[in-house]
Parts: C-alpha cells; sequence; structure tokens
C-alpha cells in the first residue's frame, strides 16, 4: 500500500518536496569542535572511561542548535560523563545531508586520513535521508550492518547505539500527504531497525521518551520545522545517555571486535569531516 501510494501521489508529493526546499528556512549544522575529551575522575585524572563515535546526519551534526554543546553531541558526552563520574573521550562525523551509505564512507575516508580515534560505543542518528531516499527497509539493514561493520573494523566499537528514526509524521515543516507517506515510510525503517538490533546483544535501539511523543512538535523543535531544537537534544541525549549507562560494559562485543585500548583516545580539537560524502539533497537532515 505504501509503494502504491508513492507512485499514485508521485506528482503532488514531488512538488510538495519542491516547495518545502524553497520555504523551509535553510539552518547552519551547529559550531564547535567535534572532537574532544570532556571530564575527569575523582583523582583528577583524564584518561577516558568511554570512548564515544557519534555518526549522522544533520541532527547528529546540531542543526537547530547554535553550538555543539547544545546539540547531542555535547550534551550527550557531557551527561556520560557526568553519570559515569568519569572522562569520556568523544568524536562526531555528521553532515547534512547523508544517507547511511554516505556517512559508512567518511568514516572509511577519515580512518585513511588518521582522524578516526578508537571508540567503544557508537550512537547512530540517521534515517531521515534514507527515507527520504526511499530505501526498503532490507536494503537500508544491509547498509546499517556496513556502516557497523566500518565502525569495529576502523575504530574497534563493541557496541551500538541506535537512534530510532525520527517520525516524520510529526514534522510541522511536511505538508500532506507528504507529511502522511514519509511518516509511514520513517517508521517502516524503524520497525526494521528494531528487529535488527535486537538481533544482538551487542546492539541497543532507543526510542524518545514518551513524554517527548506527546509535546507539541513545535515546543521541542528548530523554527525550521524540521529539525531538533536544543530542548530535544537535550532530552534525546538523557536517552541515550541512560541506555548505554546500563548496557556498557556489560553488553557483549560485536562479532570481530577488538578488545579497548588503553590509554586515551585522542585531546581535545576539531574534526569536522566536512567535504566528506556528496551535497546535501531535497529536504535533506
Amino acid at each position: 500500500m505504501l509503494a502504491l501510494a508513492r507512485i499514485l501521489l508521485a506528482p503532488l508529493l514531488l512538488w510538495q518536496g519542491r516547495q518545502v526546499r524553497r520555504q523551509v528556512p535553510k539552518l547552519p549544522e551547529a559550531s564547535g569542535a567535534r572532537l574532544g575529551l570532556i571530564g575527569s575522575d575523582h583523582a583528577g585524572h583524564a584518561v577516558p572511561r568511554l570512548r564515544l563515535l557519534i555518526v549522522g546526519d544533520s541532527s547528529g551534526a546540531g542543526v537547530g542548535a547554535a553550538t555543539q554543546d547544545e546539540a547531542l553531541a555535547g550534551q550527550l558526552a557531557r551527561t556520560l560523563a557526568r553519570r559515569l563520574q568519569a572522562p569520556v573521550a568523544w568524536q562526531l562525523v555528521a553532515q547534512t545531508g547523508w544517507t547511511t551509505p554516505e556517512a559508512t564512507a567518511a568514516l572509511r575516508a577519515l580512518a585513511a586520513q588518521g582522524r578516526l580515534p578508537p571508540a567503544d560505543v557508537m550512537v547512530t542518528a540517521l534515517g531521515v535521508n534514507d527515507t527520504i531516499a526511499g530505501t526498503s527497509p532490507a536494503r537500508w539493514m544491509r547498509q546499517m550492518s556496513a556502516l557497523e561493520a566500518c565502525a569495529r573494523d576502523l575504530a574497534g566499537v563493541q557496541l551500538s547505539v541506535v537512534s530510532a528514526v525520527p517520525p516524520m509524521a510529526r514534522f510541522p515543516a511536511l505538508p500532506q500527504p507528504l507529511r502522511r507517506v514519509l511518516g509511514a515510510s520513517s517508521q517502516r525503517l524503524d520497525r526494521a531497525l528494531q528487529r535488527w538490533a535486537a538481533d544482538s546483544g551487542a546492539r541497543l535501539h532507543v526510542e524518545m521518551p514518551v513524554a517527548v511523543r506527546r509535546e507539541s512538535p513545535q515546543a521541542l523543535m528548530a523554527a525550521d520545522g524540521f529539525h531538533p531544537g536544543p530542548a530535544l537534544y537535550r532530552v534525546w541525549a538523557e536517552a541515550l545517555a541512560t541506555q548505554i549507562v546500563a548496557d556498557w560494559p556489560s553488553s557483549p562485543v560485536l562479532p570481530g571486535a577488538q578488545p579497548p585500548l588503553a590509554g586515551a583516545a585522542g585531546g581535545a580539537g576539531t574534526a569536522t569531516g566536512s567535504g566528506l560524502g556528496r551535497p546535501s539533497r531535497s529536504i535533506a537532515t
């Protein structure tokens, strides 16, 4: 039914997509460093207890927030350091418009440049552009598996934490029936993502808290009606941190992953990842 609806409504959906591109404000990615170390232990030491890799599209890149401190990466690293009462090393690899294969290509490019430090946990914020591209659930799961294998092989990631695909049926910027069609497609991908995550004890699927799902979208989203605002990034980071703290390091290691390396994983600095991947596309996030 969904495929048939997309075919029958194709001219209207295409026109609405073009209208969204023209009318929705183009917000920049959050400014600030994309690589760092936050926190210290009780003795004042700064050797990280957890090394975090965040991979995503524009929501991962912090569109809708002014700085990375207000965006997902900064809030998540800070929350984890506070809850663990220990240092957390983190790296953000994200760009507006990326699909999952483009994120995988970016990881490979960074590794080839020697700019992908070891990581224990990978958090993903992907799926909106894959939804817009019409990627089927089966194909997307193959692409997510390829991303996970890449992170495991190149950075030593042992636990994958996948954020739920955003419910596009609640995006204020999208008109009907485009909102309904993309909402159904994003929900379909997320159901597949849940099943994929359940296949391995070394994967976690994290949904938004119930309170957020019930909140008015306008109260939590950025001015463009398409991206999270700082308030939504905060509760999203809290939900992710809760699951990571509960499951790390008790989760099984991903097949083929290397054991944690001793010592720190990179110091403070910047690694924006700009120029990796293809240019942004229509109503891309």
